[in-house]
Order: C-alpha cells, then sequence, then structure tokens
C-alpha cells in the first residue's frame, strides 16, 4: 500500500470543486447550477485519484478513498458554515449531522472510481508501450 500526496491532491481539488459547485444558486436570479450527487462527486474525485497512481488497482483504489474522503470532509464544512450563517444554528447543526453520514459514506464511491482510474491508467500505458505496426 503505497499512498501518493500528489494524486490525493488531485482527486480533492477534484471533489472539492465539484462538491462545492454543485447545487449553488446564483443570486438575485433563477439560475441553479446542475446538481451533482455526492456518489458521482465521489467517483469523479476518486477516478482522478486512482488515475494518477501507478502502482496497482488496491492503490488506485485506497487513494480515491483518501482523496475523496478528505474533500468531504473540506465540504461538509464548507456547507455547515454556509447554513449557519444564512439559515441559523439549528439548520446548520442538522447538516453537520447530515455531513457526518455523507462523509462516512463518500469513501465507498471514492475506492470504486480510484480502482477505475488506476484499471484505466494501466490501459492507456499498455497502448502507448506498444509499437505502431
Amino acid at each position: 500500500m503505497e499512498l501518493s500526496l500528489r494524486a490525493i491532491a488531485y482527486g480533492f481539488a477534484a471533489t472539492l470543486v465539484i462538491g462545492l459547485l454543485s447545487g449553488f444558486t446564483v443570486p438575485f436570479t433563477s439560475f441553479t447550477l446542475p446538481t451533482i450527487g455526492y456518489i458521482l462527486t465521489g467517483i469523479i474525485g476518486g477516478f482522478v485519484a486512482g488515475y494518477m497512481v501507478t502502482t496497482g488497482t488496491t492503490d488506485g483504489a485506497i487513494n480515491g478513498l483518501v482523496a475523496t474522503t478528505v474533500g468531504a470532509i473540506f465540504v461538509a464544512i464548507g456547507l455547515v458554515l454556509f447554513n449557519i450563517l444564512f439559515t441559523g444554528v439549528f439548520f446548520g447543526l442538522t447538516t453537520f449531522a447530515a455531513a457526518i453520514v455523507i462523509i462516512a459514506i463518500a469513501g465507498i464511491p471514492g475506492a470504486l472510481g480510484g480502482a477505475v482510474g488506476s484499471m484505466m491508467h494501466d490501459r492507456s500505458a499498455e497502448r502507448a508501450g506498444r509499437p505502431a505496426a
């Protein structure tokens, strides 16, 4: 088992960007960005982390799990703070309780995405190594 900080950083960044931008409403308009669920966000973040790993599918899954879990923690902190600021303490704490469950569940799609990303990286490296006929 090898943790790649570079892969975790890329997966974390992907999870953070997608998680924070998903479902935002532009103030004073009726425009809302498309909502991407936590499962798809975890799969994408895990895929990015897994694709960066070159040591195997298991390491891709572990790096994807770590990246999406850390990303989900930061997204949850941001959402809880926004809810406390704009809706009050009660709804902010309710969001915090829901966020703990989401963080616990976020690692599963991240690990799946990391394993798939690592497999895709291995396949693309295989094709690149073949000589042209």
